[in-house]
């Protein structure tokens, strides 16, 4: 019984409606399958593919439930990182979306939603991901690791 309870109490957190604007918080969980090239510490390449999955907090938000599939090459010479990635993420809903991250010519990582489909269609966001907790090596070439990405969100 409490399962059901459970369940019909998510259920009618996801069916509901997202505002058109606000914030958004959530934590992404990924395993990571990478092919590297480690020539020396300061010159590297790797390609990878990323699968994983996001909970918002609080429950209900934006992203919460995604399914999301990556794929990017990152190098670095001299230490100077490069590189982008492009995410999609499907809602529990089938609409998707579009992001692409890269390196600018600081280093710094940025991202930009490219496209969605549904709820996501014309979506803006603002924000920053960072990296929390430690990232585990499952065995040579595999690792887990999360995200949480923060910031303000505008649907159409």
């Amino acid at each position: 019984m409490a399962a059901v309870l459970a369940s019909t109490a998510m259920g009618i957190a996801f069916a509901a409606e997202l505002p058109r604007e606000g914030s958004y918080d959530h934590t992404t969980c990924f395993t990571r399958i990478s092919t590297r090239i480690d020539y020396s510490p300061t010159h590297f390449a790797y390609s990878h593919e990323d699968t994983g999955t996001s909970v918002s907090s609080p429950p209900g938000g934006l992203f919460d439930g995604e399914t999301v599939r990556c794929v990017g090459m990152t190098a670095s010479f001299d230490g100077k990182r490069s590189g982008s990635t492009v995410c999609e993420g499907v809602a529990r809903n089938g609409d998707k979306r579009l992001t692409r991250f890269w390196y600018d010519s600081e280093g710094v990582y940025q991202r930009e939603a490219v496209t969605g489909t549904g709820q996501y269609e014309g979506l803006i966001t603002t924000g920053s991901v960072k990296a929390v907790g430690q990232t585990r090596q499952i065995k040579p070439g595999t690792t887990q690791y999360c995200n949480r990405g923060t910031g303000t969100y505008k649907l159409k």
